[in-house]
């Protein structure tokens, strides 16, 4: 069964930028169309950026033009690169499959924060 592990998240002030990954054991990781998400305390997770098997992006209005999703397949690994970083960032991010019942990993805490 595929596993997600996602790192990289941490407390940072509004203007800077974070790098997540996410590593994803399993062969099929590199065919798979996969997105990064989002929870803020008391809200519901969130779909904010996806990237297709073969590399084709998209993203919510909320962060377009300062967030960038990428994957590196060799490595099973999608990135998430976050600049201009503000205060309503603040949530817990995770990784998954779009279309793949996958088991969701812990997610990675980003707190923007002066």
């Amino acid at each position: 069964q595929v596993q997600l592990v996602e790192s990289g998240g941490g407390l940072v002030q509004p203007g800077e930028s974070l790098r997540l990954s996410c590593a994803g054991s399993g062969s099929s990781f590199s065919v798979v169309d996969m997105g990064w998400y989002r929870q803020a305390p008391g809200k519901q997770r969130l779909l904010i950026a996806t990237i297709s098997s073969g590399g084709n992006t998209g993203y919510v209005d909320s962060v377009k033009g300062r967030f960038t999703i990428s994957r590196d397949n060799a490595k099973n690994t999608v990135y998430l690169q976050m600049n201009s970083l503000k205060p309503e960032d603040t949530a817990v991010y995770y990784c998954n499959a779009l279309f793949n019942d996958w088991p969701w990993g812990q997610g990675t805490q980003v707190t923007v924060s002066s």
